[in-house]
């Protein structure tokens, strides 16, 4: 997507709206909802920065789709965008939660309940699997190409979910491993 074919939000109320959308569609997850929205319907970024965004994002401390729902606001609108922002992430939700919390205390014993939540869990997976291929179309243009990230990506998938290994040593290791092989490619 070139610069003229970029949009940009209307106003501050907008970002609110368009978070506020965002973060009640994604429930147990809003990954796959915000690049949908904001690479492909909104156009505020192309796919390139999205990933790199999100990369950013995921690195910071909090939750990584807050995280990036204010790098947007701010992107835009400055500080009111990346308030507006946070607040479209939480309000809604939140009082969501509120109400479903009490819901669930007079009725989570019901097998029915337990079985629509294991069912919730299994749907967000896939969702985060689609967006995961989705955004694979952007490797061919990484500097470690693409065996090397794939190679990166099943170490970290055997050591966490074959190896049942702690994240927090998984993380640092392989990322500074690609990290050097990142600057060794990129260096002159």
């Amino acid at each position: 997507m070139s610069q003229s074919e970029r949009h940009r939000p209307k106003s501050v109320a907008d970002i609110y709206l368009s978070f506020t959308v965002l973060a009640l569609q994604g429930f147990g997850g809003v990954l796959a909802f915000i690049e949908r929205e904001m690479v492909e319907r909104k156009k505020w970024l192309t796919r390139e920065e999205f990933i790199e965004d999100w990369a950013v994002a995921r690195t910071m401390p909090g939750p990584p789709a807050l995280n990036l729902s204010i790098m947007i606001g701010a992107q835009y609108f400055g500080l009111r965008g990346a308030l507006a922002a946070v607040f479209g992430m939480l309000s809604l939700p939140a009082l969501l939660i509120l109400l479903l919390a009490l819901a669930y205390g007079r009725y989570g014993n019901y097998p029915q309940v337990t079985e629509a939540l294991h069912g919730m869990g299994a749907v967000a997976a896939g969702l985060i699997i689609a967006t995961g291929l989705k955004l694979s179309t952007a490797l061919k243009m990484n500097p470690m190409g693409l065996r090397v990230c794939v190679s990166l990506a099943a170490a970290g998938f055997i050591c966490l979910a074959l190896l049942h290994l702690n994240l927090i040593f998984v993380l640092p290791v392989l990322g500074v491993i690609g990290c050097v092989i990142a600057y060794r490619k990129v260096a002159p």
